[in-house]
């Protein structure tokens, strides 16, 4: 077993990021570039996260081997000549290689190549990417060169630090300038930026997440917070159309004036490729091809007007794409929350759907996932499920706010996570150890890595599902992951006293904490920042609890959810009203599908037939004179006969208008677009959100 167990992980943790970039991420359309490096940089993140816990494992027992040998007794190397055999000092918890055990001098060289890798991703390569991605250029060349203009600034600020670094180096008199010791400036000065964004989203992951699940269980919750939602994405669909329309107007304009011939019409076909497929074929329709543009004198826009009109519309088309997604999305969870509330007092013990599901469900889970079982789920199992969820949770987030408070003391041993590991180092007791670090460090990624995933900076970052994340947020997730990740594991090695530098031990460092280097080059960041910094999570977590930064966001006008605001309750009333609204117009879809489909069934072969059989036996004439004639009669037989009136209805299929509305729109196009505004005042001040679920 020696090394597979890091080859089966190594191939794990490759299907696990490549499943969830498929999930936010669009393989066919967005470009390969930027699908293989945002894998990249999440790929090698986790796997930095699932590979430590071996990484401690092998250490323990490299501890173990060596702390045999150097007291081993005399008599033996005597007899022998050389002690090869390494016997353990305490015999009763022998010193036998842990299931996976990785040989000697290969974790090194992994961690180095991982490390520099994604420190490469992030700080060279995925900047360089995102503007690259974002670039309305229409070459590679224009789109390098607006790259490379944009990063000068950003490549400049770093460099600026590193120099601040390297000054004071240079100037101590005590140190020496030596490439290790460069190599341990650069790499403190990431991780102290790294943890500085550490800190601030585990304080918000360690109260949110537990607290989301304790708010899953209560229905009521959930759907007033589902009609909230709906509100103010109505807002955002509302604002991603109008957008769309005035760069389309412009695109329009553009077309008309630069003709086939101009030189810059190869740009126009660019963007118009861009456009959706609606746009470009009512833009093809007023196109003439034959006009010569120096017939004309007419002010044709710039190249460079053409590049910003470009990234104008990559951006508008990709955001109308998404909030119609979303609003789709948002409508099937309040279907499904208001029929799990309808059938909570079900007496059959059967759970009852409003609407049918659009895609049809796999045969294996109607077997086993059938009415019953799901109404025991949804109404009784579920709510219990998620707060039980909750408060193991809450157990882990209060032992690593505990943790990281008392994590500096050695003696005595204060932090949970040192004594628990500790204590199965005692036994050799392998298995354990690594659950106990695949545990702690899989809880501290989720907290950090789920609030990367959840906060949103306007529209400039955003990570969006079912395939709706756009390239630059894709790209900067990479960047955040690699960032977070080096000071993540060194912060969990420190809790648990694997890292020399924060347990004060001569004793063998992991293979990790080995490339980092010593940190007593930059004394005042390794027993100063590292150590007490990380106790501002207690500061934080006080803060999300109390909903600080929900409380000033709503100051600053950016409405966000609360159950004791009024704003709150108006945009809850707005999205209850929406949410009706759809549900109506779907009932009456699903009404005219089965009237169709109805009419089918009963009159579809019967007029075959009857048609089929005009056509062989009648004449033309005759047909024709048939035909008037039982027109004319049946305006004055249709209305006794039942089932001739049922036909004229279901031909005609009249959606019956809804007066129940608040307002009536004389243009059906506005209501068919969703611009159906109830109570819009309160929904033009929501346009722009920084953290979704804050």
């Amino acid at each position: 077993m020696s090394g597979a167990a890091l080859g089966l992980e190594i191939v794990f943790v490759f299907f696990l990021a490549l499943f969830l970039l498929h999930r936010y991420g669009d393989f066919k359309k967005q470009h390969r570039l930027v699908i293989v490096g945002t894998l990249l940089a999440w790929y090698l993140c986790f796997l930095i996260v699932f590979i430590l816990p071996l990484d401690v494992s092998t250490t323990i027992y490299n501890r173990c081997r060596h702390a045999a040998a150097n007291s081993s007794p005399p008599e033996n190397n005597n007899s022998t000549g050389s002690y090869a055999t390494i016997t353990p000092v305490p015999r009763q918890h022998p010193c036998f290689k842990p299931w996976s055990y990785i040989p000697d001098g290969i974790m090194p060289i992994f961690w180095r190549v991982v490390y520099w890798t994604s420190q490469f991703l992030t700080w060279i390569l995925l900047p360089f990417m995102q503007s690259y991605a974002r670039s309305g250029g229409f070459s590679i060349t224009g789109k390098i060169k607006t790259a490379l203009i944009e990063n000068a600034i950003y490549y400049g600020t770093y460099l600026l630090i590193f120099g601040a670094f390297l000054i004071y180096v240079a100037v101590n008199p005590r140190l020496h300038l030596e490439w290790n010791q460069l190599q341990t400036i650069g790499i403190a000065a990431a991780n102290t930026w790294g943890l500085f964004l550490l800190v601030l989203l585990l304080g918000y992951g360690l109260v949110e997440i537990p607290r989301s699940y304790w708010n899953g269980a209560k229905r009521g919750y959930l759907l007033m917070k589902t009609y909230f939602k709906a509100a103010k994405l109505m807002t955002e669909k509302t604002d991603a159309e109008e957008n769309l329309e005035d760069v389309m107007e412009e695109v329009r304009k553009v077309n008309e004036s630069i003709k086939y011939n101009h030189p810059l019409r190869k740009c126009v076909d660019t963007i118009l490729k861009k456009c959706p497929t609606e746009y470009q074929e009512k833009m093809g329709r007023n196109m003439d091809d034959y006009e010569d543009f120096d017939e004309k004198r007419n002010t044709y826009p710039s190249e460079k007007s053409l590049v910003k009109l470009h990234k104008q519309v990559i951006y508008s088309v990709q955001r109308h794409r998404r909030t119609q997604v979303q609003w789709q999305i948002l409508l099937e969870q309040a279907f499904y929350l208001e029929d799990v509330a309808k059938n909570e007092t079900s007496a059959t013990h059967q759970f009852v759907h409003s609407f049918q599901s659009p895609e049809p469900e796999n045969r294996f889970i109607q077997y086993f996932y059938n009415p019953t079982v799901e109404w025991y789920w949804e109404c009784l199992l579920r709510p219990w499920f998620y707060r039980i969820l909750a408060v193991v949770l809450s157990i882990f987030s209060v032992i690593v706010v505990w943790s990281e408070c008392t994590f500096f003391s050695t003696t005595p041993v204060l932090s949970l996570f040192a004594v628990f590991i500790q204590l199965a180092e005692k036994t050799y007791n392998y298995i354990y150890i690594e659950i106990a670090c695949f545990l702690s460090i899989f809880f501290l990624s989720i907290c950090v890595y789920s609030t990367v995933f959840r906060i949103r900076v306007f529209n400039y970052y955003y990570l969006a599902s079912h395939h709706q994340t756009d390239a630059y947020s894709l790209l900067f997730s990479g960047m955040l992951f690699c960032r977070l990740t080096p000071p993540l594991c060194l912060n969990f090695l420190g809790l648990t006293h694997m890292d020399s530098s924060i347990s004060h031990q001569n004793t063998q460092p992991t293979a990790y904490t080995s490339i980092m280097g010593s940190m007593k080059v930059l004394s005042f960041i390794a027993d100063g920042f590292y150590i007490y910094y990380p106790m501002l999570v207690v500061i934080l977590c006080i803060a999300t609890y109390f909903s600080l930064g929900t409380r000033c966001l709503n100051l600053l006008g950016f409405q966000q959810f609360m159950g004791d605001n009024d704003m709150t309750s108006d945009l809850v009333d707005e999205g209850r009203e929406l949410i009706k609204r759809e549900k109506r117009k779907r009932q009456r879809q699903e009404d005219g599908e089965n009237r169709r489909r109805e009419w089918k069934e009963r009159y579809g072969h019967n007029r075959e037939d009857s048609t089929r059989n005009r056509n062989v036996h009648s004449d033309p004439k005759e047909s024709n004179f048939s035909d008037t004639s039982t027109n004319w009669s049946s305006k004055y037989t249709r209305a006794n006969n039942r089932t001739e009136r049922d036909r004229i209805e279901l031909l005609q299929d009249a959606e019956p208008l809804d007066f129940n509305a608040e307002t009536f729109s004389d243009d059906p196009l506005e209501s068919e677009s969703g611009r159906y505004q109830p109570g819009g005042r309160y929904l033009s001040m929501s346009s722009s959100i920084i953290f979704e679920d804050i």
